[in-house]
């Protein structure tokens, strides 16, 4: 039998009622004159106040943790603006989250559930976010093309349902991308080389707005924390260290925008744990499950999605307890729909082929990943996807200007 799903003392689910990210960008929407599934309005700040700035700023920094930024912002002018703590979508993950963000929309409604995903309409494993396929090409073997996006996902994005002008500012080697294109439809697209230049295209953005005076909705997302936090850590020296020039250039946008009656709002898509190597499993290591699975892993290190042989899910189930029982628990993937960890309905049509039969929970700070032959290895120290209370809280910051 499978684990009961109910998190621990450790664990938190999203609050969908009004304190996760969803919310959020549902009241931002609807005060922009978007129209949306009918989700709870944000609790932490009432949906009217943003209707009093003419102009707002979303900043999204990605895998920006609540813990993180307690335990090392103190003092800083992000700690002075933050009005309280929101809570991730699930997965905790970029492609579940940012989505989310750019839609509008629950992981429940926009379908796209982890970095790696079976897509049906392509026939195989995508890698979600480059939209390209898992694994290297083999000899003498035509790779298939990556359908577009318009076949690939079926939600609307944010932007093109406002009522105001919007602008979006993203890394320069994603603004343009298949992905960012789709999701920013409707709003005008800038890339940017860094930090700093970000927060300086922001600035030159938010006074022109104020110059035309008319209602706009600005967003930026900064993925250089994300970055640093996978490969040395998240709560190491050199993330303090990113925190503090991220304030530096917060505090610097503030000071440029004063007396714009700009409303800024910054959050993030996830927060982090750090996992150490004697907890990184590796699937090679258990050839009994792996000989049970029909597809790669799907999903993220810390939540990963197993499509289990038919007729062996019950051998799956006490093969992982035997093995892994110690570091991960396995649910029925259909059993998180109906919990609401994905969110509340609407339901996308094609929610349940892309988590697989089984969900793998990773407990603690322990991960699993799979490799396909010829596939390039690497290791993150920092990471998130998972349930632990500090990959799902985020901050909310607040200022207004």
């Amino acid at each position: 039998m499978t684990t009961a799903i109910a998190p621990d003392t450790a664990e938190m689910l999203p609050d969908y009622d009004g304190g996760s990210i969803l919310n959020l960008i549902a009241s931002i929407g609807r005060t922009c004159g978007g129209r949306f599934p009918d989700y709870a309005p944000l609790s932490l700040v009432p949906e009217h106040s943003f209707a009093r700035a003419r102009r707002l700023l979303l900043i999204v920094i990605d895998g920006l943790g609540d813990a993180l930024l307690r335990e090392a912002g103190q003092g800083t002018r992000l700690a002075a603006h933050r009005v309280g703590g929101l809570t991730s979508v699930f997965p905790s993950t970029t492609a579940a989250a940012v989505t989310t963000l750019m839609s509008g929309l629950a992981p429940a409604a926009h379908g796209l559930t982890g970095w790696h995903m079976l897509f049906e309409e392509a026939g195989g494993v995508l890698a979600v976010l480059p939209l390209r396929r898992r694994g290297p090409p083999v000899a003498d073997r035509p790779v298939p093309d990556v359908p577009p996006p318009g076949r690939l996902f079926t939600h609307a994005g944010l932007f093109a349902g406002l009522g105001r002008a919007s602008r979006v500012l993203s890394p320069a080697d994603i603004a343009f991308s298949p992905f960012n294109l789709f999701h920013t439809r409707g709003a005008s697209t800038q890339g940017y080389a860094d930090r700093e230049d970000m927060f300086a295209q922001l600035a030159d953005v938010a006074a022109d707005v104020a110059r035309s005076n008319a209602p706009a909705f600005t967003y930026g997302y900064y993925d250089g924390l994300d970055a640093l936090s996978h490969r040395y850590g998240a709560y190491g020296d050199m993330a303090r260290a990113e925190l503090l020039a991220l304030d530096a250039a917060f505090g610097r946008l503030l000071d440029a925008l004063s007396g714009s009656d700009t409303t800024v709002i910054l959050t993030a898509d996830h927060g982090f744990i750090d996992s150490p190597p004697e907890h990184w499993l590796d699937l090679a290591d258990f050839p009994e499950l792996g000989a049970l699975l029909e597809q790669p892993l799907c999903g993220e290190p810390r939540v990963a999605y197993c499509y289990v042989r038919p007729g062996q899910g019950e051998a799956f189930e006490a093969a992982v307890a035997r093995q892994i029982g110690h570091a991960a628990r396995c649910v029925r993937s259909a059993a998180l729909i109906d919990a609401g960890w994905f969110g509340p309905a609407p339901i996308h049509p094609r929610l349940k082929t892309r988590i697989g039969t089984h969900t793998l929970l990773l407990r603690d700070d322990w991960t699993l990943r799979d490799w396909l032959p010829g596939e390039r290895r690497y290791r993150q120290y920092g990471v998130h996807g998972g349930i632990s209370k500090r990959e799902m809280q985020v901050p909310l910051i607040v200022a207004r200007v």
